[in-house]
């Protein structure tokens, strides 16, 4: 890694196209002199003098004009040195306008100063690898610039500010702390000496115990607002699937039209459902067809369909059921976190559909009547849907949740760890099994922070970055 951090790095900072300010972002040991040559402050001053954290209006000149007077642009300067900077190393931050071609311009120019085009997310692998973020935080910098609602935003932040990596910290101190007890232990058996009461090491391991479990248990939860869900919008042709659609965006997204099969192909749109990010599927009509085009829609449909955290089954409530409203209706789940949600569209009409024959007492099915015409029952909609997602007694306020499949993959292995050492203590096992426990807990939690990680977890993680951060 130290060849790595050797290098000076550059890289636009800001997304690609023309804004009315674009940023380019140097990053190590040679920023402020690969930055000076092309860098003027209009003060007078030397790069290499100006104060730290303070932003110098500068003019930014072509490196192979000789002549120096044709500016690239001009410019607001920003040196931060080192260890007082994002990636702990100096940085450098030139914020000029904002077209391709300038920002380009000034990062072919940098090259040529002796920095090379940072790779994907190298700007906060340096901040891990310098220890101004542990891995946590690292991975919660990508989820607040992906974050899609305001509270997978809040709990972005809330993890770049540590307060997972706390809890995580403190129970591996806690665990390390009575593996140094144990060890001492093993290393005197022969003199008899108990360096921790039996009472005094279970009631630790309980206490680690009842952490892990605490955050696990909205593991779920975390990873739905993190992440959100997929839900696929199904039923037979022209029951109003697309137009629910609309309804729910507020806008024509899909055509509606009332010859049956309009719809032939997926169409995906996502929205924030009472604070939850839904990739929303409309589907093709299900029904048999002779159309191969509408047979193709149908496979997707039933594609869309497996594949969807949650189905809603849209059913025409101005008509009885037909066979292949009652099909859908007798489906089972294709997986055990599938939910269902039965969406008697059409109540701006007649009722003609018999509501007995819905299932409304199952825990993974919900009823509710709407009108995608009117709007009405829309709102119910969007909360049933939250129910049958999240616990309806889940507070994100009370707790601090884990939202990423790594985490939760290595909390279920330390919760299996201290179980087995909890286990061992309980039947008066060697201590070295307790140990042998008690390391393994300690290095699963120490994977979630970085305390224990290798260039494949890194790699995996950062290369997900876009390059600039």
């Amino acid at each position: 890694m130290s060849g790595l951090l050797d290098e000076t790095i550059c890289a636009i900072a800001t997304p690609l196209g023309e804004g009315g300010v674009g940023i380019v972002r140097i990053s190590g040991e040679k920023a402020v002199d690969v930055a000076a040559s092309l860098v003027v402050l209009r003060s007078g001053i030397r790069l290499d003098s100006a104060a730290s954290h303070v932003l110098h209006h500068a003019d930014l000149l072509d490196p192979t004009d000789s002549t120096r007077h044709a500016p690239l642009d001009e410019a607001l300067v920003a040196v931060m040195r080192g260890p007082k900077s994002y990636t702990g190393e100096d940085v450098v931050e030139l914020q000029c306008h904002g077209g391709m071609v300038i920002l380009q311009t000034i990062c072919e120019a940098l090259v040529r100063a002796g920095a090379r085009l940072a790779e994907p997310g190298e700007f906060t692998k340096r901040a891990f690898l310098n220890g101004r973020l542990d891995l946590a935080q690292a991975e919660a910098v990508l989820d607040t610039i992906r974050a899609k609602t305001a509270g997978s935003l809040r709990i972005a932040q809330e993890q770049l500010r540590g307060a997972l990596s706390h809890e995580i910290d403190a129970v591996r101190e806690t665990l390390i702390s009575l593996l140094a007890h144990v060890e001492a232990g093993i290393d005197f058996v022969e003199e008899d000496i108990a360096f921790i009461p039996t009472a005094e090491l279970t009631a630790g391991l309980q206490r680690a115990h009842e952490t892990i479990s605490r955050l696990l248990a909205h593991s779920r939860e975390g990873r739905i607002l993190r992440e959100g869900v997929t839900a696929a919008i199904i039923g037979r042709p022209n029951v109003g699937k697309s137009s629910l659609l609309n309804a729910l965006l507020k806008t024509d997204r899909a055509i509606v039209t009332p010859i049956p099969g309009t719809t032939r192909d997926v169409l995906e749109e996502v929205l924030n459902i009472r604070g939850i990010p839904v990739r929303l599927l409309d589907t093709a009509g299900i029904r048999e067809t002779a159309d191969p085009v509408e047979q193709e829609g149908v496979r997707r449909s039933r594609t869309a369909q497996e594949q969807a955290d949650l189905v809603l089954i849209v059913l025409d409530g101005s008509a009885p059921l037909t066979e292949e409203d009652r099909s859908l209706l007798r489906e089972t789940p294709p997986h055990d976190d599938q939910k269902r949600l039965v969406v008697v569209n059409k109540t701006d009409l007649p009722i003609r559909i018999d509501l007995a024959l819905l299932p409304s007492d199952r825990p993974d099915c919900a009823v509710v009547k709407i009108s995608a015409k009117s709007g009405d029952g829309l709102d119910e909609l969007r909360d049933r849907t939250r129910t049958l997602l999240i616990h309806p007694d889940f507070e994100t306020r009370e707790t601090v949740l884990v939202t990423h499949l790594r985490h939760q993959t290595a909390l279920q292995r330390t919760l299996e760890a201290v179980t087995a050492a909890l286990a061992s203590v309980d039947t008066k096992a060697a201590g070295e099994l307790i140990a042998m426990d008690l390391r393994a807990a300690i290095d699963a939690l120490g994977e979630i922070t970085g305390a224990v990680s290798t260039d494949d977890i890194l790699d995996r993680i950062f290369r997900e970055f876009c390059i600039g951060k």
